[in-house]
């Protein structure tokens, strides 16, 4: 039985999943291929993005229960490990992919992880994690718990980059009470503008 903290992400992960795929599936074609302001991404490769980054998550903390730190830095191959490349490819891949198809890799890909996330103890959660960085961030050190506790946010993180080029949906109450939420608020401010990653 996982811990609190951890049962607390699964939980995150999961609704917030569960209402991105309703968001998305609300949208038509010309809503999913607008271009989203101050991003090279279209609204529909943040769908993309969401559903495969779990697969670098899995290289990231796939080691943690046997005592190694989680590590962003090295790809699954050994090699020094892109997010931004990564993700650009994913997203670039899928780009003629239906929804259901996208969201099909997804639920897997989410299975997978979610499993891995169930078998992590609070003392490894408590341990530090190698972020490497990325366009926007700075490398760092930082917990494990600290970082799940974000990413679990990751899914309405993205809602509100995607709003960007959705201003119909801007006044939205339950959108706009779903982003009414710290580490969206906080992750926006730490972007300037930033939408994707």
């Amino acid at each position: 039985m996982p811990g609190e903290a951890i049962q607390h992400v699964i939980d995150a992960i999961t609704e917030n999943r569960r209402k991105f795929s309703a968001f998305c599936h609300a949208l038509n074609e010309e809503q999913l291929a607008r271009a989203v302001p101050g991003s090279m991404w279209i609204v529909r490769d943040f769908a993309a993005h969401l559903g495969t980054l779990d697969t670098a998550l899995l290289n990231w903390f796939g080691a943690v229960p046997a005592g190694a730190v989680a590590d962003s830095s090295v790809g699954a191959d050994g090699q020094p490990f892109d997010v931004d490349e990564f993700n650009d490819a994913q997203a670039a891949a899928r780009r003629t992919w239906t929804l259901e198809r996208v969201f099909a890799e997804a639920a897997e890909n989410r299975r997978m992880l979610a499993a891995l996330l169930a078998s992590l103890t609070d003392e490894q959660i408590e341990r530090p994690m190698h972020f490497a960085g990325d366009g926007k961030r700075a490398a760092a050190d930082i917990p494990l718990k600290l970082f799940l506790q974000g990413w679990a946010q990751h899914d309405p993180i993205h809602v509100a980059d995607m709003v960007k080029a959705l201003p119909e949906l801007a006044g939205d109450a339950q959108i706009a009470a779903w982003l009414d939420n710290p580490y969206v608020a906080g992750y926006q401010k730490a972007m300037n503008g930033a939408t994707h990653g």
